[in-house]
């Protein structure tokens, strides 16, 4: 771990990198790492809110101690059960078996569930204060973002929103911790791959706790993953409101299942004929070999989306049809959708294609568009009437 950083007033940052885990929540990859952050409050009363995966560094609670010196830990505030934040919990209540761990009803459930019944618990309701001495603690309830516990917590004094999941990133924080030291540039990607993957299902819900936070002012926002921002909190709340909004840029993404060729030539001369009618963001990917993590990115940042399944025994292409399911189970709304595929003896991509758009109430740019055996080029011309059509949508 790196030594603890000053955040604001008697506010330390305490946080790990993991460089070493190839999937988080073992589905989503990693390329660029994970950070774990947790803040200590030193103040004549003293507080640690959440703490880190167990396992990540094996120097947590010394890094505690550095802070505390001879002193209690007081409180232990839990925003967050999910166990990549509550691994040390353990240790914890370990080395300070006095602290009094802070949660709602529905954390201590999940204490009980972890753990067994533990002593010293403080419910807190939304609303409820906390003073540390400077430090003037409000919790809030946020359930859902992601987990049904979730709150965050809100020092009044130096006006920093301990934020749990909603507002962080995947990505190592590579000696530089807070937004003012970063390239932002690097981190943007994986922000809005972390919100899609792990809070997206849940956009509703940061829009309901967007509306909790109305007239509240917020100077440094201190997520538990990715950076801290204590310059321009604006930025990545700006950046979560509207992802949570689900609004999009105007491109498109063009996703394609093929077994022998067919259908990827149709996606190609898709996106030609889009680029010609002015389009410039366009992108193309094979399910076969891209992530569903990086898809569901693609299709959380543009409007348009273009789907083409070969048929596979009488059905979607299995990996096309994956995807489908995921992005109906996190509810992905207002879509502008084109559908098209190929077939050589019988059809069903397409078909149940239309069936996912009817389900999850995307805008059908034109009717969908389905080639039997080769491409030719007179076969391309209802591919070309989908092209010009989704253009016409993203002017």
């Amino acid at each position: 771990m790196l030594s603890p950083l000053k955040v604001a007033g008697k506010i330390y940052w305490l946080g790990a990198n993991d460089r070493k885990k190839h999937l988080f929540e073992n589905i989503w990859p990693l390329p660029n790492g994970v950070a774990y952050n947790c803040y200590l409050i030193n103040d004549e009363k003293t507080a640690l809110v959440d703490t880190i995966e167990s396992g990540v560094a094996g120097d947590f609670i010394e890094k505690v101690e550095q802070l505390l010196g001879d002193r209690p830990l007081d409180y232990l505030i839990i925003n967050h059960m999910e166990l990549d934040h509550t691994g040390e919990v353990k240790d914890i209540l370990k080395r300070y078996p006095n602290v009094q761990i802070i949660g709602n009803s529905k954390t201590f459930k999940v204490v009980e569930a972890y753990w067994g019944a533990l002593a010293n618990l403080k419910q807190v309701e939304d609303g409820d204060e906390l003073s540390l001495g400077y430090h003037k603690l409000k919790f809030v309830m946020t359930p859902w973002v992601h987990w049904p516990e979730t709150m965050m917590t809100y020092d009044a004094t130096e006006q920093v929103l301990f934020s749990g999941d909603a507002f962080g990133s995947f990505g190592t924080l590579d000696g530089n911790v807070f937004d003012d030291e970063i390239d932002f540039t690097y981190y943007e990607e994986d922000m809005r791959r972390y919100f899609s993957n792990i809070v997206g299902k849940y956009a509703n819900m940061v829009q309901k706790a967007f509306k909790k936070l109305e007239g509240v002012p917020v100077k440094s926002v201190c997520p538990v993953h990715g950076p801290v921002w204590r310059s321009n909190p604006e930025v990545v709340l700006g950046l979560y409101d509207k992802w949570s909004k689900m609004e999009a840029e105007d491109g498109v993404v063009i996703i394609y299942a093929s077994m022998y060729g067919n259908t990827e030539q149709v996606a190609d001369r898709i996106a030609r004929k889009i680029a010609e009618q002015g389009v410039k963001k366009i992108r193309i990917h094979d399910v076969s070999k891209t992530h569903i993590s990086t898809l569901i990115n693609e299709i959380w940042r543009y409007k348009g989306v273009i789907l083409g399944s070969c048929a596979y025994n009488s059905q979607m292409f299995p990996l096309l049809e994956q995807l489908t399911r995921e992005l109906e189970h996190m509810g992905v709304k207002d879509r502008e959708l084109g559908i098209f595929g190929s077939y050589s003896w019988n059809g069903g991509g397409v078909k149940n294609l239309q069936k996912f758009q009817e389900s999850i109430g995307w805008n059908l740019v034109s009717k969908p568009a389905e080639i039997y055996g080769i491409p030719t080029e007179e076969k391309y011309a209802q591919c070309d009437e989908l092209a010009v059509a989704m253009a016409e949508r993203l002017k």
